[in-house]
């Protein structure tokens, strides 16, 4: 996208109900006057009642009220009043007028059997630019005053230029950051943040706090969204500007169709030459360009000479597996007779692979049946296939018609007879309640699974009964909120690492002890089958970083030990995605008979900002060479070997030079950036591997980074670049290249199921990190020619690389960078 190009959605096209949070109440509130005629501060401290406040909702279009009005629950904990609601209306956006206003009016219950108005406001959805409003709006109140949603309203909530001082330029700077329109530096955010409570403390007490603001969060979308009716675009002209802004320009056929086009469209598919459809086969040229299309992957859009190919000649590719996801994608769904016929050859058709079955789950399909189509094949992969899609499938909910859907089922019914997919399931989901657009889907999909366990009979699962089952599920967010109040508590004691580490083991044997020996035992969120009973003091740490995280140890019921990484105040969804397709890469790799010694360490992501990770016994390459020099003189303390090369066992070097290969192809098919020597990490077993994966599809925070990380000591590992050793890891690399092209679908699949989620990378721009992730399997070349682009890239690297002598390699001066933690 260039500079000069604009991506957004038209208001016509989004059918999905208004949804908004209603916030809080800023200021203090208006004293009541009392019979006696007396005045009494409602929000005073030492006053005999507390104000119940609740919001009124009211939707006007074109100045009319529009649907019901809603209202918010009670509040009545005293300032800052924080209602924190999610408010759903019953009309669509695309019902929207360009004069559609939203008045808000606050209600106080506590001033005797008559409700007593506070205040009301009134802001309209679209602004000057025809723009859908989004984000948070603060909204002045007009004290005394009902709102007014009559078009121009007498009670605007926005305050009045004149009127707008510093915390209202503040406000919406702050507001622009959080829709993305402002880059994040982490540290210079913390340090601008504080800045603004200051200058907020400093404004409010110049102005004594005098007025009433309701704070209210409207629901951001992916693009923009643009205000249209429905049909034709009647806008009056606009002068073109050659500036970045967006402009409306008039154009009149805008929502018309071309007649001729159409009737030349409906001629050529017409369901009357269905007969004569049916014998006609594809010449030698055609079997060419449609060999061709089946080859696309699946985020290419089909030109319309090829949809209209597929279409003419759907018969004979009815036994073609290959072709029913494209064929589908050239159907023309709002011809209720064509849609019917291409159902009808769907359920006739070959049946088709998994991995098309997940692409028949993304937002391109509507059809309910196409989608329960897709189930069904989906009921054909074993558990452990599940559990690889598990995550996508989950986000796939999204992109359903309803929310008691047929894949929501069918997760549900899997999870029943796998209590490792229940439990996976139940924190995707619990994680995605935070999600305002779709929390009201995601909580269905939860209570279907409680429904479901709880009727479970013993014997079904082992000994167990579903209420059981259930119970140890519901435990684990028991643990895990107990683990977020200890990292609070640690984080706030004052002194170094050492100081904080007693305190945690002080926490664990005294005011939290229940935490050493559990009443009776809890399923690890990380693996659901392994049962731990209690946290080991001793043997438990923390990590020197900025968040501090918990290195905790589990006793077992077998009597083994679980070590697992707490981690609150960062958010991990996108290591866990990362640490997934390796996982998956490792079962594909695998599936070829090609074992590279990946260590996929589990993770799992139990909300927005918080996470837990296997802990791997492992030391950071910045450790290793500051410590022993080089990575061989490492190697040597464990597996030494006098006849072996280098000193050391040949199998230990073996599996240094797989797992370099593995992760090598893995990152950068992946385009995972900041990579270091402090987030390579080796075990002892000489298997290397990657973690802290903040940077992934190309984004990188240091300009012109290597396509992949092959650091100047892993080739000296290997006795340097013209040893066997070395080659040996390029025919690695190449092998596993390869392999991982022919699954490219399947990654490009689960990828563009995730295209709705949170996860930052993707989050920012779906379609361009996709669109990067396709490039790395460079689908244009055959096997041969992917093999010398291969090691043409890694000869690239390495030239860029300075190698130094044995002799000489103790002398060079390693730039550590600054050590972030690393979570194993």
């Amino acid at each position: 996208m260039t500079g000069n190009e604009f991506r957004f959605f038209l208001s016509c096209d989004i059918n999905l109900p208004v949804t908004f949070r209603v916030d809080s109440l800023e200021g203090n509130l208006p004293p009541i006057k009392t019979s006696e005629d007396e005045y009494l501060e409602i929000d005073s401290i030492t006053d005999k009642r507390k104000a119940e406040l609740y919001v009124e909702c009211q939707l006007f279009i074109d100045g009319a009220p529009f649907g019901l009005s809603t209202r918010t629950r009670l509040e009545s904990s005293g300032q800052p009043y924080c209602w924190n609601e999610l408010v759903t209306l019953s009309t669509k956006y695309r019902d929207l007028t360009a004069h559609s206003q939203l008045a808000l009016t606050v209600w106080d219950v506590s001033c005797g059997e008559d409700e007593g108005l506070v205040g009301g406001a009134t802001i309209l959805l679209f602004n000057s630019k025809k723009q859908l409003k989004t984000g948070k709006q603060k909204l002045r109140l007009w004290l005394g005053k009902e709102a007014d949603g009559s078009y121009p309203t007498t009670t605007p909530g926005k305050v009045p230029k004149p009127d707008r001082g510093e915390l209202e330029r503040l406000d919406k700077l702050v507001n622009k950051y959080e829709r993305g329109q402002i880059q994040r530096i982490d540290w210079l955010d913390r340090l601008t943040f504080k800045s603004i409570e200051k200058v907020k403390e400093k404004e409010r007490y110049s102005k004594g706090n005098s007025h009433l603001s309701l704070i209210v969060d409207f629901c951001s979308f992916e693009h923009r969204v643009v205000f249209q009716e429905s049909g034709a675009n009647f806008l009056s002209p606009s002068p073109v500007s050659s500036t970045n802004e967006l402009v409306t320009v008039w154009d009149p056929e805008v929502g018309r169709i071309n007649p001729s086009e159409h009737k030349q469209l409906k001629l050529a598919r017409s369901l009357t030459r269905g007969i004569i459809d049916r014998d006609l086969k594809p010449s030698i040229n055609e079997k060419k360009s449609i060999q061709k299309v089946l080859k696309y992957p699946p985020t290419w859009n089909l030109s319309g000479d090829e949809r209209q190919l597929l279409w003419k000649f759907r018969f004979y590719l009815m036994s073609e597996k290959r072709a029913l996801t494209k064929f589908l994608r050239c159907v023309e769904w709002s011809d209720i007779q064509e849609a019917k016929q291409a159902l009808e050859l769907m359920g006739k058709w070959e049946t088709i692979d998994v991995c098309d079955a997940l692409e028949l789950l993304s937002p391109v399909f509507e059809s309910e049946e196409v989608r329960a189509y897709a189930v069904s094949v989906l009921e054909r992969a074993d558990d452990e296939e599940l559990q690889c899609y598990l995550l996508q499938l989950v986000q796939a909910l999204r992109f359903e018609r309803s929310d008691k859907s047929r894949l929501s089922h069918f997760l549900v019914k899997r999870s029943l007879c796998n209590i490792e997919l229940a439990s996976f399931l139940r924190w995707y989901v619990a994680v995605e309640l935070n999600d305002p657009a779709y929390a009201k889907r995601f909580y269905c999909t939860n209570e279907i699974l409680e429904d479901n366990m709880m009727k479970l009979s013993a014997g079904i699962n082992g000994d167990e009964d579903g209420l059981k089952l259930w119970r140890s599920l519901v435990h684990q967010t028991e643990l895990t909120a107990q683990l977020v109040n200890i990292s609070r508590e640690v984080r706030n004691v004052r002194g170094g690492t050492q100081k904080k580490i007693e305190k945690l083991r002080q926490l664990l044997s005294g005011l939290l002890s229940e935490l050493t020996h559990f009443e009776e035992p809890i399923r690890s969120p990380l693996t659901p089958g392994v049962l731990i009973s209690g946290i080991i003091p001793a043997e438990s740490s923390i990590f020197k970083s900025a968040l501090h995280p918990l290195r905790l140890t589990f006793r077992t019921t077998t009597g083994g030990r679980c070590k697992i990484i707490f981690k609150k105040g960062d958010d991990i969804r996108q290591d866990q995605l990362v640490i997934q397709m390796v996982s998956l890469m490792d079962r594909l790799l695998k599936l070829e008979n090609l074992d590279l010694h990946l260590t996929p360490y589990r993770v799992l992501a139990t909300g927005q900002d918080e996470g837990m990770m296997e802990f791997i016994p492992s030391s950071s390459l910045a450790q290793i060479l500051s410590e022993n020099r080089s990575i061989v003189s490492y190697l040597q303390k464990f597996h030494p070997d006098e006849d072996g090369p280098f000193g050391i066992t040949a199998t230990c070097l073996d599996t240094f030079i797989k797992s370099c290969a593995g992760y090598s192809v893995i990152t950068y098919i992946l385009g995972i950036g900041d990579r270091h020597l402090d987030n390579l990490l080796l075990r002892d077993d000489g298997r290397l591997f990657h973690v802290d994966f903040g940077f992934i599809l190309g984004r990188d925070p240091k300009p012109f980074p290597p396509p992949m990380k092959l650091c100047k000591e892993m080739v000296e590992a290997m006795g340097g670049a013209e040893s066997q050793y070395y080659t040996r890891f390029k025919s690695y690399c190449c092998e596993a290249y390869n392999i991982l092209r022919k699954s490219s679908n399947l990654i490009l699949n689960l990828f563009y199921l995730m295209a709705g989620s949170n996860i930052p990378d993707i989050a920012s721009d779906p379609e361009k990190g996709i669109l990067k992730l396709q490039e790395k399997f460079r689908l244009d070349l055959d096997d041969e020619a992917a093999i010398h682009f291969f090691q043409d890239l890694i000869n690239e690297i390495l030239a860029l690389i300075p190698l130094y002598p044995p002799d000489e390699r103790h002398l060079e001066n390693h730039h550590l960078l600054d050590i972030s933690f690393t979570c194993i």
